[in-house]
């Protein structure tokens, strides 16, 4: 057999973790049964995954059940995954607020938005709030749930999903060498990486190279000198600590992100324990004050002792440069209030599989790469900085400061057509589609002055069909979910192998 990547015969996966195996198990499933490139993964067992709970978005679905083919109940059974509608996000906009993020099971094909439909309404005195109109919002409050109707994601267990994707792609052909990757080599004339050097001396070569080596960026960064933008002038947290604890009752459908002094809490609940942090600000929050907070907030008993973590918000100026690809934490990090983690790893891997070079160094192919990528990391970290942008809290320092915090141009660009008309231009392939940034912005109460003028001028007639339509479709939803299984008897058909 003849591979159809001339010049690219072995590549190197560096580092493990939650990038590492899925970037392998994606060449494992799509590349190694049909052509003679080898993958080889080089990690450390010293070096751990964090696995304090992640939460996905519904990508990540189509990603293992579709890309990598797995059966549902044994990926679910195997990480301890619940399923997720959603975000609860609670206080952002003022002590004792809260609203809910939905997923959508696919887009409106109406070419005006169902939210300048729920607006004419607000302006006619209909006051429901907008998630209401969302079945997974609703199905999220009741605590049921249904495949077949509802959009959905999954909450996971990070180290037992690290460890199954790893069995995955050593099962389909994924070599994996032990070893703390110490720097690597160079070619002196070209610049392109040559090898890995291993702490103990050994030398593991390749002809390109994948960089999940996490903060350190020991390919990207130390090596080819790629760049770092730092994000911190948008987003104000640095820190955060993190702990496992006790399951107290059978798990919600949704993620709970819950604002805190000086910064927010997340709980994320899986099928054996719960997933928390407090994310927070280090030039106004100790980290003592920090611990204390998080324990003070938890469901159930910890289980072990709070993890604590340092992060610098950003991303790598190039994510792909020579013969090197970033991805995972090597590329850039944000804070996971929207879940973006593990989307922008499976963003990278999707390109990487997309734009697969013919040869180790291909500039075309590496600017298309960058700038996509640059795209995806800049409209993630733009829906991040407007959760904090849009808060009336008085009762810390670090809100008032959020409000008043420089905006990237983009997201004020966004904000002042929103605000204007109503109207959301989204890329097609970003993360977070319209519906998603309606939710968020109509949920923190960033109503538009206007709205679709064709809704706009409406007649009496049409009017009244409206006041009438809308309370109908939230009690259509509302009775379809009522008639759903609860969640946690839904969750443990699947997993038995028993769900439809």
């Amino acid at each position: 057999m003849t591979t159809p990547t001339t010049g690219i015969r072995t590549l190197i996966v560096a580092g493990g973790g939650t990038a590492g195996w899925m970037t392998a198990a994606a060449l494992a499933a799509n590349m190694l049964p049909r052509t003679t490139l080898s993958v080889t993964l080089v990690e450390s067992e010293t070096i751990g995954t964090i696995g304090v709970g992640e939460s996905t978005l519904p990508s990540f679905v189509r990603f293992h059940l579709g890309l990598l083919g797995l059966d549902e109940g044994d990926f679910m059974r195997s990480i301890g995954a619940t399923f997720k509608l959603g975000i609860r996000f609670e206080d952002w906009v003022r002590p004792g607020h809260a609203y809910f993020h939905p997923f959508y099971k696919k887009p409106d094909p109406n070419p005006i938005p169902f939210h300048h439909l729920w607006l004419h309404g607000l302006a006619l005195g209909e006051r429901t709030p907008f998630d209401t109109y969302s079945p997974e919002a609703t199905a999220a409050g009741m605590g049921t749930f249904e495949k077949s109707t509802l959009s959905h994601a999954y909450q996971i267990d990070a180290i037992a999903y690290a460890a199954y994707m790893r069995k995955y792609a050593e099962a389909r052909g994924v070599r994996r060498i032990e070893g703390k990757i110490e720097r690597a080599d160079l070619d002196g004339h070209e610049g392109t990486i040559k090898a890995l050097i291993l702490a103990d001396g050994r030398r593991i070569e390749g002809d390109f190279f994948i960089d999940c080596t996490g903060f350190r960026g020991i390919l990207i960064e130390q090596a080819l000198k790629a760049g770092y933008e730092d994000w911190s002038h948008f987003l104000p947290c640095d820190r955060a600590v993190a702990v496992p604890a006790a399951q107290p009752s059978v798990p919600g459908p949704f993620t709970r992100a819950i604002a805190r002094p000086h910064g927010w809490q997340w709980k994320i609940p899986l099928q054996h324990r719960s997933g928390n942090g407090y994310v927070y600000c280090s030039a106004l929050c100790s980290d003592d004050e920090a611990a204390s907070v998080l324990l003070g907030n938890l469901d159930g008993e910890p289980l072990a002792q709070p993890l604590r973590l340092r992060f610098s918000v950003g991303r790598r100026r190039l994510f792909w440069k020579k013969n090197c690809i970033a991805i995972g934490l090597s590329a850039g990090f944000l804070e996971p209030l929207e879940a973006t983690g593990i989307a922008l790893i499976q963003m990278g891997v999707y390109k990487f599989l997309q734009y697969f070079p013919n040869s180790p160094i291909n500039p075309a192919q590496e600017d298309a790469f960058n700038r996509e990528m640059e795209s995806r990391y800049q409209e993630a970290r733009d829906l991040l900085v407007f959760h904090y942008l849009a808060n009336e809290r008085r009762d810390s320092a670090f809100w008032r400061d959020c409000r008043e915090r420089e905006l990237p141009e983009s997201l004020r660009q966004r904000i002042e057509l929103f605000r204007s008309c109503g109207h959301l231009a989204i890329d097609r392939d970003a993360i977070f589609a319209p519906d998603s940034w309606a939710h968020v912005m109509l949920g923190q109460e960033l109503i538009p002055a206007h709205y679709h003028p064709f809704i706009a001028t409406y007649g009496i007639e049409e009017n009244a069909r409206l006041l009438w339509m809308l309370p109908k479709r939230r009690e259509a939803i509302r009775k379809a979910t009522e008639k759903m299984p609860a969640h946690g008897a839904f969750l443990a058909r699947v997993c038995s192998g028993r769900s439809d």
